[in-house]
Parts: C-alpha cells; sequence; structure tokens
C-alpha cells in the first residue's frame, strides 16, 4: 500500500514543478530568456525552438538580445515574438533582434502579485486533489486486501503530512516570487 503514496507523491511533485515552471515565465522587470522557452520560429517550415535557431543572450538586465544563426530568419522571429504572448514588441537593427523590457510600475507590479498568488492558490487546490484521490485509493486497497483499519489510518495521516508538506512549499513559493516582483 505505500507504493499507492509513492504514486501521488509523485504526482504532487509534478504540481510543484508545473508551478515553478509558471513562475518562471512571470517576467518581474528584469530580462530572463527562459520567457522565449515556448516560443517556436517556422524554419524551413517546421516549428523550431527559438533557442534552436538563435542565440539568446541577455546583455543588460532589461534587455534581451536575439541574434539569429540565419539572417534571413530575423523576420520570422519578430512575427513568432509578436505572435506570443509576453507583451514586448521587438525592434531589430538588421542582425539582432532586441527586447527591451519596460520597468514595472506599482500597479502591474500589485498585477502580478496577485497572479502569484493566483496560480499557487490553483497548485494547492490540485494538491488537495491529489491527497483526497489518494485517500480514497488508500481505502478502496484498505477494504478490498483485508489491511488493518490502524495500517490504513498510519498510511492515510502519512498522505497528510505528505499534503501538509507540499502546500507549505507553495506558500513559500508565493512568498518568494511576491516579494522578488515588489523589489525590483
Amino acid at each position: 500500500m505505500s507504493q499507492i503514496i509513492d504514486v501521488y507523491k509523485e504526482k504532487m511533485e509534478k504540481t510543484i514543478s508545473s508551478l515553478t515552471e509558471n513562475y518562471a515565465n512571470i517576467r518581474a522587470g528584469r530580462a530572463n530568456p527562459h520567457l522565449l522557452d515556448k516560443i517556436k520560429v517556422d524554419y524551413y517550415g517546421a516549428p523550431s525552438p527559438l533557442q534552436s535557431v538563435a542565440n539568446v543572450s541577455v546583455p543588460e538586465a532589461r534587455i534581451i538580445a536575439i541574434q539569429p544563426w540565419d539572417k534571413s530568419l530575423i523576420k520570422d522571429i519578430e512575427k513568432a515574438i509578436m505572435a506570443s504572448d509576453i507583451g514586448i514588441t521587438p525592434s531589430n537593427d538588421g542582425q539582432i533582434i532586441r527586447l527591451v523590457f519596460p520597468e514595472l510600475t506599482e500597479e502591474r507590479r500589485k498585477d502580478l502579485s496577485k497572479d502569484i498568488k493566483k496560480k499557487g492558490e490553483e497548485a494547492k487546490v490540485a494538491i488537495r486533489n491529489i491527497r483526497r484521490d489518494g485517500m480514497d485509493a488508500l481505502k478502496k486497497e484498505g477494504k478490498s486486501n483485508d489491511v488493518s483499519e490502524d495500517e490504513t489510518k498510519s498510511l492515510e495521516d502519512k498522505m497528510q503530512k505528505m499534503t501538509d508538506k507540499y502546500v507549505s512549499k507553495i506558500d513559500e513559493m508565493i512568498e518568494s516570487k511576491s516579494k522578488e516582483i515588489m523589489t525590483v
């Protein structure tokens, strides 16, 4: 029955890594090349990740520079960036595309902070749903395999402690990311 705990622990880990990925995509006024991870560029008819067709660098704190390996891709890269939801208009000089990140206003910081809390709350709900499914699986397994009530109760306690641990980890992530946004 402890393998049931392992299965649900893995699901909770995936929820945490998904939240981490979501938080990495929230821009905090600093240039972060990971914002471009999901952008695909049409390269000879095949959608390719931006990083595979260009050199992406951060020459200054608020600028991302994109230098395509093939200069003919500049228009395609600009089009892909415009179609994405990063909210930055690219500028190019024929050689390099630059994304300049504006300073965050106080209002924008508050909006981002609310978004961070919302995503964190969604992750907590997901963790609690995983716990509920795990508890149901433990009860079902306990009834069908004649496992003692004490052992089932012990595993349910373990599941609850695991849930509490992940929920507090999400709280720490919310606090950390909110602080990052508000102090940039």
